[in-house]
């Protein structure tokens, strides 16, 4: 196997409105400040993670494109889910040998839609998406299947709130729990709307060294499904979760930062366990996604941050994860360190 490492991370300013800018115009400043970052114009691969249904039109990821510059042609990917799934796919590329560099991008506008409509989509259309629930009512039933205390989810979104505070790329957001939204889940457990986009930068081998002084070298990465009908499993707890933390290899030292992909307070006490994250690891320092979530690169997110955190020198071992599917249903873990 390839050493491959995350030598530079970018991300906009995310809004909680839409901005008026098109895909092309959100991704720009972030690929500048890659290029930047590298002093880099072209990578040997490029990979990016979108949705249609955020943009409401066919292929949006292609207009995107146009940010990159695909003449002189490139290889490019691009999967429909979260960027940290494209940046799975970029660390296989590299391991084939033929290619050093790969950028990775997502982006995604949830202030174009109804975004509790647009997720209900993802959800069996036979037998669940009839049932008339959407994503708020079944992350209820979770945190209801969970069973945590008001004190421990209001725990999570206070310490989320307040990093998120000191987090010049994460939204401003009311210090107070908000109303109820749906029992026993109030509007502070619930990750906001959000339209922003992020990128990171592979390299391996040599080319490491070349691009920067202290890489965040991918350890271990995995990523691991359950059924995707909730009655089948057990809603208190991620098997898939613990499946990816193991295969990456999460226990095998001390896990100085971790960057979870939690959209509402309980998903982090479930991923906590799952990941057997000690009281001593740092959980979201940036504020996680209850302070800034743009669905489709939120993932990517984390684990740039948490490559940010190993980078700068402020850990030693740090694990970035995301999440796809109703549930918690599709994890993702990479272990980074320095």
């Amino acid at each position: 196997m390839r050493d491959v490492a995350i030598v530079a991370f970018a991300q906009t300013r995310h809004t909680a409105t839409d901005s008026g800018l098109s895909e092309p115009e959100l991704m720009l400043p972030v690929l500048e400040e890659i290029r930047s970052q590298t002093g880099m114009r072209r990578f040997g691969f490029t990979c990016s993670g979108s949705c249609d249904y955020l943009a409401g039109a066919p292929f949006s990821f292609v207009s995107a494109l146009d940010a990159v510059g695909a003449w002189p042609p490139i290889a490019e990917s691009h999967v429909e889910m979260d960027g940290a799934w494209a940046l799975y796919e970029a660390w296989v590329r590299l391991q084939h040998g033929d290619v050093d560099t790969a950028l990775v991008y997502g982006f995604g506008k949830s202030s174009l839609g109804d975004l509790r409509s647009i997720m209900t989509l993802q959800l069996d259309p036979y037998y669940l998406y009839p049932l008339g629930l959407d994503q708020l009512s079944y992350a209820a039933l979770q945190a209801s299947a969970l069973g945590a205390s008001r004190a421990d989810l209001d725990a999570v979104a206070r310490r989320s709130r307040e990093a998120g505070a000191t987090n010049p790329h994460a939204l401003e957001l009311p210090a107070e729990p908000g109303d109820p939204v749906v029992d026993p889940l109030l509007a502070w457990d619930i990750a906001p709307i959000t339209d922003g986009a992020a990128a990171v930068v592979l390299a391996a081998g040599d080319a490491i060294a070349d691009l920067a002084a202290r890489p965040a070298y991918i350890t271990g990465i995995a990523h691991r499904i359950d059924p995707h009908y909730l009655g089948m499993r057990d809603l208190a707890r991620s098997a898939s979760a613990a499946d990816a933390a193991r295969a990456a290899g999460v226990g095998k030292g001390h896990v100085d930062v971790a960057e979870l992909h939690a959209c509402f307070s309980h998903e982090e006490l479930i991923l906590r366990e799952a990941l057997g994250l000690p009281d001593s690891t740092l959980v979201n320092p940036s504020g996680g996604a209850l302070c800034a979530n743009p669905v489709m690169a939120t993932g990517l997110i984390r684990i740039g941050e948490a490559a940010r955190r190993v980078m700068d020198g402020t850990a030693s071992r740090a694990v970035g994860h995301a999440a796809s599917g109703p549930c918690l249903q599709h994890n993702l873990v990479t272990v980074l360190e320095g």
